[in-house]
């Protein structure tokens, strides 16, 4: 039975998305169908198509109460917007559907396990976020809340667990037809940790252990846990608050975290090897995985920052778009991460140019556009001296660029937003240390109307980031402090709806 909440969130969907614009929109990231948008929700492949749910607020551009959003894909290029799957119509969720994720049951019905919220008075008049998993099971379409939810709460949190951060359901099958979450939490000093739960059928669920915990490295409260094997390694992937810098590894303020390590075989304890960011930028955040029905591992997060939001404009129609989905592998003891290969059905016009030498500015015939998939390869023209600098500029005219730049001494990437058209003192740089030998690095930049995301040397590093300047402002160019020497291969990606 649909709730009148729900049935009145999908009336005014139906109705206010139609008025958005097909060049308004991203040509092949899935933006919200109307309002608001943030974190990934139950990404998974499901009779025959991937869907992926988002937080959602329908009535505005700024976040709210949540529902979930719904669209689906058979390539994960192109989304077909379906109705909205939840919305907070219940005792126990009744100030928002939280994120979570989704899993197929044997017979056949799509279980999702979301966080309930609803608001708790203190003994001050205050209010708190009691925070509970429930979940809902459907056919892809709609979705019916279990009776017996929630099904679980503070009572099966660890004795110092904080009830009111305690959210984020991953859920996952075991080989043994048996199914694992695991969710955010933190403690009574906001050190976040990652909780493992464990059900026989995927709705009783009994407390299992801390998979890992923070220890005060990583920021505070550890937001949107995800677990899974790759290549052979355990890999734990959350998104910290409140982070404090470290080096050019990890930023001020929210991000991305990756533990790379294996189960203790008796224990079931898992033990960390290697930890990194995820992505390097401005805009990326709340990563959710899947794995495809060919064996890959695909992840997707929001691409949006936290701290830039507040810029957002309210009378904007929508504000939020997921990234590329990313394909993802561990090498040398390191998550790499690529686009799906997906994406080269979009590829049309290909210009080439090779051995391209030169200092200062260059342009180069036919590399131009904003939904574009260009690789560099770079080296220094001469050997005995190494350029000082070198930079790729787009989305750009006489007024506007947003830029990506290494100099090579340092090993630094930086990418640059400050002249794509914002009014509003937020961030508008990353940097990353990457891998060069001798002034040889390869970047991969993929441009869609809003966004940029840069891979650095076949995915050992990405850089996110969104833009908003005005699509007229087309133009690439590049940039050498001393003398480079490139390839260039640029196509354009053409979407077809």
């Amino acid at each position: 039975m649909i709730s009148q909440v729900l049935r009145d969130a999908r009336k005014y969907e139906e109705t206010a998305g139609k008025a958005i614009p097909e060049e308004m929109r991203p040509g092949f990231h899935l933006s919200t169908r109307i309002g608001w948008m943030n974190d990934p929700n139950g990404f998974s492949f499901y009779n025959g198509e991937y869907h992926l749910f988002y937080q959602y607020n329908p009535y505005s551009s700024h976040w709210d109460t949540m529902h979930w959003g719904h669209a689906v894909s058979k390539d994960l290029l192109h989304w077909r917007y379906l109705p909205a799957a939840l919305a907070p119509d219940t005792d126990y969720d009744r100030d928002g559907c939280f994120s979570g994720s989704a899993v197929t049951l044997p017979d056949g019905r799509q279980l999702l396990l979301y966080t309930g919220v609803a608001k708790e008075t203190q003994p001050d008049g205050g209010t708190c976020d009691l925070q509970r998993q429930c979940i809902a099971v459907g056919d892809g379409m709609d979705y019916e809340k279990y009776a017996k939810n929630p099904v679980l709460d503070d009572t099966d949190l660890p004795k110092d667990g904080s009830r009111y951060d305690f959210r984020d359901p991953k859920i996952f099958r075991k080989k043994d037809g048996s199914y694992g979450c695991v969710v955010g939490n933190c403690d009574e000093n906001r050190d976040g940790r990652v909780l493992l739960f464990a059900s026989e059928d995927g709705f009783s669920w009994r407390f299992e252990r801390i998979l890992a915990a923070n220890h005060g490295r990583f920021g505070k409260m550890w937001e949107c846990p995800d677990f899974f094997e790759l290549d052979g390694k355990q890999v734990v992937i959350v998104s910290p608050q409140d982070m404090l810098p470290q080096g050019f590894e990890y930023h001020n303020g929210n991000g991305t975290l990756c533990l790379i390590g294996e189960c203790d075989k008796e224990t079931g304890e898992f033990v960390e090897e290697h930890n990194q960011s995820v992505d390097y930028g401005i805009d990326f955040y709340a990563p959710q995985t899947t794995l495809a029905p060919d064996g890959r591992r695909i992840m997707i997060g929001w691409m949006q920052n936290w701290d830039t939001c507040p810029a957002n404009s309210s009378d904007q129609p929508w504000f939020g778009q997921m990234s590329l989905p990313r394909e993802l592998s561990i090498q040398d003891g390191r998550l790499i991460q690529k686009p799906v290969r997906e994406i080269e059905s979009l590829r049309q016009n290909e210009v080439r140019h090779e051995n391209i030498t030169f200092t200062d500015v260059l342009r180069l015939d036919g590399v131009t556009g904003r939904r574009v998939d260009m690789e560099i390869k770079l080296r220094p023209g001469d050997a005995e001296n190494i350029y000082r600098k070198f930079a790729v500029r787009f989305a750009q005219n006489d007024v506007y660029q947003t830029s990506v730049s290494f100099r090579p001494y340092e090993g630094i990437v930086k990418v640059d937003r400050k002249f794509s058209g914002s009014r509003r003192a937020v961030i508008h740089q990353r940097r990353s240390q990457v891998r060069t030998e001798g002034g040889r690095l390869t970047l991969r930049i993929i441009l869609d109307r809003f966004s940029a995301e840069i891979f650095v040397n076949d995915g050992e590093h990405v850089l996110t980031a969104t833009m908003y300047t005005e699509q007229a402002a087309d133009g690439i160019s590049f940039f050498a402090d001393g003398q480079v020497t490139m390839d260039v291969v640029k196509y354009d990606l053409v979407s077809e709806r």
